[in-house]
């Protein structure tokens, strides 16, 4: 079974980042020119909250506030959901299900390795199906012959 070190050794370990007192204004940007969808709030660090295109939304768009005056603080994630390296892809999986999250934070000894999308444990899934058919197909081609 994969974990969550397969996902990162596959697609790198690079996160994107801001400060929780950056504007959300800066986030957007950051957000852009990385063409992700999310950023990780880091202060002294350590994983502060998580900021989001949803986020941005409903917390500042439909609330008639301004992107160059909001700060990122007052409308990030602060209750952020990590996994470690050693988490089952599944795992992972059930946890963006049950919660409703598209990126989990990883973690090991309390410091950021990584980070995970909903896209990358789709793929890692896929992946791993695919490698069990093509076991069970090699399997019963063998088996007739």
């Amino acid at each position: 079974m994969k974990t969550v070190q397969h996902i990162l050794a596959k697609k790198g370990d690079g996160v994107f980042t801001i400060s929780p007192g950056a504007t959300m204004y800066d986030a957007l940007k950051r957000m852009a020119d990385a063409d992700v969808g999310a950023l990780l709030v880091l202060a002294d660090e350590k994983v502060a909250g998580i900021l989001s295109e949803r986020d941005y939304a409903r917390k500042v768009i439909l609330k008639g506030k301004l992107s160059k005056e909001t700060l990122v603080s007052e409308i990030m994630t602060e209750d952020v959901v990590k996994v470690s390296p050693s988490t089952l892809v599944e795992e992972c999986m059930g946890i963006m299900t049950a919660k409703h999250i598209r990126h989990l934070p990883v973690e090991e000894n309390g410091k950021l390795v990584g980070l995970v999308s909903i896209g990358d444990v789709v793929s890692a899934v896929i992946d791993e199906e695919e490698f069990v058919i093509e076991q069970l197909t090699s399997y019963i081609k063998g088996s007739r012959v």
